[in-house]
């Protein structure tokens, strides 16, 4: 069977990483931890790359740790240290795809954290669902703080 399906997936992933760095890059670096009503741009960055560092974390390694220790404001602190970051992840997202043989393997069951199993197809679709809530999140948060359509917003 084809990787058809795989390939896609693999593809929104990376996708989604190169609008993180993209985004990181294009904030001031004074505004990157922020704070406006809710989540600071960065921190919502780092929490969309997280998400995908865990799941391609316990597929490969079988380590669900949760990226939180290693991606706080004070060791992520600069713009250069987050693309860094998100480039790790990148690295991770390719180990991972790359170990998926074949469209059939989406849906094998995986182990999650919470002692219940997932298709794996299952399991990389809600990643990448996740990982996108987080990035619109830094998305609205950087439109809050520049004015692009904050009209809109009822803060």
């Amino acid at each position: 069977m084809a990787r058809e399906i795989v390939n896609h997936l693999d593809s929104e992933l990376a996708s989604l990483i190169r609008s993180l760095k993209d985004l990181v890059n294009s904030v001031p670096q004074d505004l990157l931890y922020q704070n406006p009503p809710s989540v600071s741009i960065a921190e919502n960055i780092l929490r969309s790359a997280a998400v995908i560092e865990q799941t391609c974390g316990g597929l490969t390694a079988n380590l669900w740790d949760d990226p939180f220790e290693w991606t706080l404001p004070e060791t992520l602190s600069t713009a250069d240290r987050i693309v860094e970051y998100l480039s790790e992840v990148d690295v991770a997202r390719q180990r991972a795809f790359a170990s998926i043989v074949d469209d059939s393997a989406l849906t094998k069951y995986i182990a999650v954290p919470s002692g219940e199993a997932k298709p794996l197809g299952s399991l990389l679709v809600e990643t990448l669902v996740t990982a996108g809530d987080y990035r619109g999140r830094a998305v609205a948060t950087s439109k809050i703080l520049f004015g692009d359509g904050a009209t809109g917003f009822i803060i």
